[in-house]
């Protein structure tokens, strides 16, 4: 997607992402509310055509959770509230600082949609059995959603956790990336 869009829009379809942006000077303020409500708009379209590809199964249970974000009795593997909290943090915290590393402008140009891929898909490779992988709050509204209840229950953490992540990469990122003389 980063080089289908990314000069269009930045790519930006996360929210935490786009907060990250903000808190790491890359992104104006002005900009992250309608991104914001883009991001969540097209995860709720994209959540509702995966519903009707996933509801054509016979025997389909949204209830069975349908890609949804959970901790506890709802985490594939089940985690606990902190060890998915901890997760969310620190993979939407790597993912923001290879963001900010791949997109700086010392940097080797035209890697960082290579470079943002392989992290995420590394991040996804680590987090599915914790969490199912959020790091999007939009992603998990997208599902959570369709499924109600516990889903929406469990969505405040999927809110918190990346977006703190996501601040806390950027400051990271400002602290250790300051260009030296």
């Amino acid at each position: 997607m980063a080089f289908a869009i990314g000069h269009i829009s930045g790519c930006h379809l996360n929210p935490a992402v786009s907060i990250g942006l903000w808190a790491g000077g890359r992104f104006p303020a002005s900009k992250l509310i309608p991104y914001i409500i883009a991001q969540v708009f097209g995860a709720g379209v994209a959540g509702g055509v995966l519903f009707l590809i996933a509801s054509g199964k016979a025997g389909f249970d949204k209830s069975a959770g349908f890609a949804a974000n959970g901790y506890g009795a709802h985490s594939p593997g089940g985690y606990s509230l902190l060890a998915a909290l901890l997760t969310e943090v620190v993979m939407t915290m790597f993912f923001l600082l290879i963001i900010l590393g791949a997109t700086d402008k010392r940097a080797p140009q035209g890697f960082a949609p290579l470079a943002i891929g392989l992290g995420l898909t590394l991040i996804h490779l680590i987090s599915i059995p914790v969490t199912n992988t959020s790091v999007n709050p939009a992603k998990s509204t997208g599902v959570a959603v369709f499924i109600g209840g516990w889903a929406v229950g469990q969505l405040w953490l999927f809110w918190l956790a990346p977006i703190a992540g996501a601040v806390l990469g950027a400051l990271v990122y400002r602290s250790i990336g300051k260009e030296t003389v």
